[in-house]
């Protein structure tokens, strides 16, 4: 075949894709069915016309497309990496973690369970080996999303649903191809008696040694992008390379799974590459990666479709049994998943719940495409299996595509209506009328001034304003109709566009370069979960989905566990500078939804409703303000720091309007513009570096500012300040439990902690130091320390608190005035204040020995605060 020829036909499958979208639109039908319909007839044409070879002309040109050289491994090496990296890279990955256990279930569980039942369903009837049947089934396990996703976006179907179905089709082709790739290499090269424990044994490597390689591949990758800031184009070029190698390396040298290993690849660089490249490069990345997968699946469906008149040119009646045996098998492993499974980790409160409409849907919505037929033709091509085997996975394998896009794509639509999906809720129809009664009555306002300065004849603009009031009447008329929507309904809808407000709010903030690109994507991220979160559970669900924002997740607990017991501090320095980043980046758009509320969600909602809003939001203010002063009293200096520099980049996004204003007004030349922008780019970039935060420094202030320490010689502060610790505290954290002999004292930098001893409690707050009674006094009743709000304390061991003990008046001094205040005899104490400071060092280790012995019962138990005693006194708050 020639060069023009190849040229030709090459042309002309991207005229088919161009055309397949209209298509799709006008009959209303997925585009990836109109494209596989359309290469059917493709293929059967060409078949037909080299049968009956009426015309020469168009002998020649069926002859060219069915010698096409169309291989398995054309798909498996050219297109597929394309595919599944370009959606692993653009799949909104921080919001599919939300629902990381349904996906998981479908995408992996799901994959498995099809596979054995469509294997053990068939065995008995087909009358091939179950190595092979198995291999059938992980075949067919694989589902494409698009045409699934694509109806849901272009529906009201939840937003949800689309990304559990995209994510689940990510997933699910990885752990299908790996299971195919095992099961193929058993029937290929005709291991004797094999066991499905032999592919349990292999599976692991499949799926871990791929996830590692293109997890490291993506990173390597993205740390050599960030070298070409200034070279958009090279970081494109070096994205493209990134798959194919990663494929090639983890398949053909490491013998793991490559598409396992191109989906971590994309998910690397999907979730490190905000805050590496800049907006606009990623942008571009982004759109590029659009295009080629764009077209990467329209021509894996054309030429995959193209060859299915080939592949069941000769079946027989009983291939079609064979496939209805797998459609029931797979329909019935899907249906287990969702309606058995699913609701059982939903009940357990490991998956969020799937409404069961939803579940129908995603039933349904299955489909297979191009990838079952890839795998099919690997079967078909390859010399090593045998002829029967061939024949079977060929027509079964096509078979089910063709049921999966010809009925299940033509009617997924009719079934979404008819599970009520596309529908708006009688709310949100009421809602709708009342909007636009208000947008009406707005343009009516303004459009007559509009006319007038447009210099229309007075008779047109008129008549017009006739027509235009009476479907504002109209719109009014309907919106009355329907105004009896319930307060509490109201106050959802409004805390819906609040939320959305505030997702626009961060686009904005992004754009203009005030926030960078990490912090908003995870900020959008939030908002959409609180979208979500808040449609479906009114305000208790916006103010817990707000509040959750704040707390201390599973993360900032391992990494307070690393710092405070093993001393590894960059986790929890990198995760307290998230936090601080965010709170300070949040105040600003919290103000400004007030604003919203009062030119946008009163006009619509009334007054009651936008006064309880303002409420909500007040409360939301507070809450991260609250958050935001307990991290700069642990970390004195650091908000400030923030705070400077996101002015600064306020400064700077307002700078450069200023110079595209005066660019508008002709003021200046493109060529000055040119060098204003590159002075604003280059500090917009030293701006994007986050000050550190150090914990050794912080230490090292909070020591000076304890007001026991303030007075000390500096020289001393500073060999002090290396022999404390610095111990950050979340609410609910248990510093002592009740009975356990203290080796360390606490002083309490910021925060509080309640002591409950013998059904008295104790608060403490800054300033205060506690454990050294019970170090010094040890028949004194301990009882149980816990944090109450987010805490920095300071810790001493024995043997210096002792040492500073005996040298220090002003510590002496505080240590009898709290025991004083804890109603503590001050004999014990006494003593031990009272050591000679000038004894010699053998004496000083033997005294600090005698008091550190410990009493020999050390259980750690927990008290729950109980009322005092009879004729017990109550202890005083100390706070």
């Amino acid at each position: 075949m020639d060069i023009v020829t190849v040229v030709a036909v090459t042309a002309a499958l991207f005229v088919v894709i161009g055309l397949s979208e209209p298509l799709a639109s006008r009959t209303r039908l997925p585009a990836t069915v109109i494209l596989a319909l359309l290469g059917i007839l493709i293929g059967a044409a060409s078949t037909s016309l080299l049968v009956f070879r009426d015309s020469e002309m168009l002998t020649n040109a069926a002859e060219l497309i069915h010698n096409l050289p169309i291989r398995s491994n054309f798909f498996l090496y050219v297109f597929l990496p394309t595919l599944i990296f370009q959606v692993s890279l653009t799949i909104d990955l921080r919001r599919m973690l939300d629902d990381w256990v349904p996906i998981l279930m479908m995408a992996v569980v799901a994959v498995v369970l099809s596979t054995m039942a469509v294997g053990w369903a068939l065995y008995p009837l087909a009358g091939l080996p179950i190595m092979a049947c198995l291999m059938i089934g992980a075949i067919v396990s694989t589902t494409d999303p698009s045409a699934v996703v694509s109806i849901f976006r272009a529906t009201p179907a939840p937003a949800r649903l689309a990304r559990i179905v995209e994510g689940e089709s990510l997933l699910n082709d990885a752990a299908a191809i790996a299971l195919f790739s095992l099961f193929f290499a058993f029937v290929a090269f005709g291991i004797p008696n094999p066991q499905l424990s032999d592919v349990f044994v292999q599976f692991p490597w499949l799926v871990l040694g791929g996830s590692v390689t293109g997890w490291l591949a993506g990173r390597l990758a993205l740390a050599a992008m960030a070298r070409f800031d200034n070279h958009p184009m090279g970081q494109v070029s070096l994205s493209v390379a990134l798959p194919y190698l990663t494929y090639v390396l983890a398949e053909v040298f490491l013998g793991a799974s490559g598409v396992i290993a191109v989906v971590a690849a994309g998910l690397s660089l999907n979730f490190n590459a905000p805050g590496t490249l800049s907006p606009a490069n990623q942008a571009k990345l982004q759109d590029t990666w659009d295009l080629l997968g764009y077209w990467a699946g329209g021509l894996i469906f054309v030429l995959a479709a193209i060859l299915i008149p080939r592949l069941v040119s000769d079946a027989q009646p009983w291939d079609i049994v064979l496939v209805v045996i797998t459609v029931l098998a797979s329909l019935a492993a899907r249906a287990l998943v969702l309606f058995a499974l699913l609701p059982l980790l939903t009940r357990m409160q490991l998956s969020p719940k799937v409404e069961t409409r939803q579940r129908t849907a995603i039933l349904w919505g299955g489909l297979r495409g191009a990838v079952t037929l890839a795998l099919a033709l690997a079967v078909t091509e390859s010399f090593r299996i045998p002829a029967d085997i061939k024949r079977t996975v060929g027509i079964v394998a096509t078979g089910f595509t063709l049921y999966t896009l010809i009925v299940q794509g033509t009617t997924l639509r009719w079934v979404i209506h008819r599970l009520g999906l596309d529908k708006l809720s009688p709310l949100d129809v009421a809602l709708s009328a009342q909007v636009v009664a208000v947008a009406l009555q707005s343009v009516r306002e303004n459009v007559a001034d509009t006319a007038r300065d447009f210099g229309l004849a007075r008779e047109t603009v008129r008549d017009e304003a006739k027509r235009f009031a009476e479907r504002v009447d109209l719109a009014v008329t309907d919106a009355d109709e329907g105004a009896g929507i319930p307060d509490r309904d109201r106050i959802t809808l409004g805390l819906v566009a609040l939320a959305g407000r505030e997702r626009d709010l961060i686009l904005e903030a992004f754009r203009d370069g005030v926030l960078p690109a990490r912090l908003a994507t995870r900020m959008v991220a939030d908002a959409d979960r609180l979208i979500e979160r808040t449609r479906t559970g009114g305000r208790l669900a916006y103010l817990s989905t707000a509040r959750r924002v704040h707390k201390s997740g599973r993360e900032h607990r391992v990494a307070s566990f690393l710092h405070n017991r093993m001393r590894i501090s960059a986790p929890l320095a990198r995760q307290t500078a998230d936090r601080f980043e965010y709170l300070v980046a949040e105040a600003p758009i919290l103000r400004e939804l007030h604003d919203f509320i009062d030119t946008r969600i009163r006009r619509i909602h009334g007054k009651r409703v936008a006064e309880l809003l303002h409420d909500l939001l007040e409360r939301r203010m507070d809450e991260a303000d609250r958050a935001l002063d307990g991290l700069r009293l642990q970390f004195p200096g650091y908000a400030e720091e923030l705070e400077r520099r996101l002015i600064r980049q306020m400064v700077l996004s307002q700078e450069e309007r200023e110079y595209a204003a005066l660019v508008d007004d002709g003021l200046i030349g493109p060529e000055l513009r040119h060098a204003l922008d590159a002075g604003i780019a280059k500090r917009r970039k030293q701006l994007a570096k986050r000050p550190p935060l150090d914990l050794a420094i912080q230490r090292k202030a909070l020591v000076a500012t304890f007001p026991l320490f303030a007075d000390m010689p500096a020289d001393r502060r500073k060999m002090l300040m290396r022999q404390m610790r610095t111990i950050y505290a979340a609410p609910g954290t248990v510093l002592l439990r009740r009975d356990e002999a203290p080796r360390r004292v606490w002083f309490i930098a910021s925060g509080a902690v309640e002591q409950v001893r013998a059904g008295q409690v104790l608060r403490l707050g800054p300033g205060e130091m506690f454990g050294h009674l019970a170090m010094l006094k040890r028949n004194l009743r301990r009882g149980q320390t816990t944090a109450i709000a987010h805490s920095t304390l300071l810790t001493l061991d024995e043997a210096h608190f002792v040492k500073l003990l005996n040298s220090d008046k002003t510590l002496r001094e505080a240590v009898i005035n709290s025991a004083r205040t804890r109603g503590v005899p001050l004999d014990e104490v006494a003593v031990v204040a009272g050591l000679d400071v000038g004894a010699d060092a053998g004496k000083q280790k033997k005294g600090a020995a005698e008091i550190t012995a410990a009493p020999k019962d050390n259980r750690s138990r927990d008290v729950k605060p109980k009322g005092p005693k009879p004729g017990e006194p109550k202890a005083k708050a100390d706070a």
